[in-house]
């Protein structure tokens, strides 16, 4: 079973070592490594050229953005699993192709999904939150659930039939794209409870000036799939996509109720600021 994986890039020198040596590491064999690059002005192809054996594909032309990018990876992609590691991401071990690719043989399954770590920004090993997807119920999708994107991999014929990137979006493609698919009753998805993915903290889907036009888009997407805008958000992680509760509720007329969790405070006083129900 050939797994795509594909990285977009573009003047990610400063981030990209990182990403590279943690696919170079996969104990799994039978890897597509494809990289997009938007015509980088750094040294990021040169990076690659001198850290990565495994890419087979790399494409460096200007593109629309980053979906565009991703849309161009698929594309090109002849693996029969798609996943995603951004270029300011790594997968959290040597073994966690390997692992993707046994749950795919064992169950069957069309998507399997992890979860998905924060790091600090210049050090890996210093983990600041902890997405924990949970087990996949279709029911949830319609309280705004959907598991990290950098988490999901999924077959191949599954992108070709409903699972491009939506261009119209500039920061919720990848969530409007997974419910998309994950709505549908005709296809097997498994949740397998260990860390796939670990994510900078700093990097562009971090960011805290994209929290406006993120959480726009995502009440939009919600909207457009008929999902319950009235919304039980985990505030021990990064909300999905960085929605801000009081911006949900400015752009979706909805009420927000917060989970509170052990080291949430800040984002608890955010809450109580914003004139949000949190039930204790």
């Amino acid at each position: 079973m050939k797994v795509s994986i594909i990285t977009v890039t573009y003047n990610s020198e400063k981030t990209l070592r990182d990403t590279l040596e943690s696919i170079e590491l996969q104990t799994y064999k039978d890897i597509e490594y494809i990289i997009i690059d938007g015509g980088s002005t750094d040294n990021t192809l040169k990076l690659i050229n001198e850290v990565s054996t495994r890419v087979t594909k790399c494409l460096s032309e200007s593109d629309n953005g980053i979906y565009d990018a991703l849309n161009k990876g698929i594309n090109l992609s002849t693996g029969d699993i798609i996943g995603f590691v951004h270029s300011d991401d790594l997968l959290a071990r040597p073994d966690i192709i390997e692992t993707i690719v046994s749950r795919f043989h064992e169950t069957k399954a069309d998507v399997v999904y992890g979860d998905l770590v924060f790091f600090e920004k210049n050090q890996i090993d210093i983990i600041k939150r902890y997405w924990r997807s949970g087990p996949f119920k279709r029911s949830k999708l319609s309280l705004g659930w959907a598991p990290p994107h950098p988490s999901f991999y999924m077959r191949r014929e599954l992108y070709k039939d409903d699972g491009y990137f939506d261009l119209s979006y500039r920061i919720a493609a990848d969530y409007d794209q997974m419910v998309r698919i994950l709505k549908r009753d005709d296809i097997k998805v498994i949740y397998v409870p260990q860390v796939f993915v670990k994510m900078r903290l700093g990097g562009e889907s971090t960011r805290i000036d994209n929290a406006i036009s993120s959480t726009k888009e995502i009440v939009e997407v919600m909207k457009n799939h008929n999902v319950n805008c009235r919304v039980t958000f985990p505030l021990d992680v990064c909300l999905p996509w960085h929605i801000h509760p009081d911006l949900v509720m400015k752009y979706a007329n909805a009420t927000v109720f917060c989970r509170i969790v052990p080291g949430s405070l800040h984002i608890l006083q955010q809450a109580v600021h914003s004139g949000l129900q949190v039930p204790v």
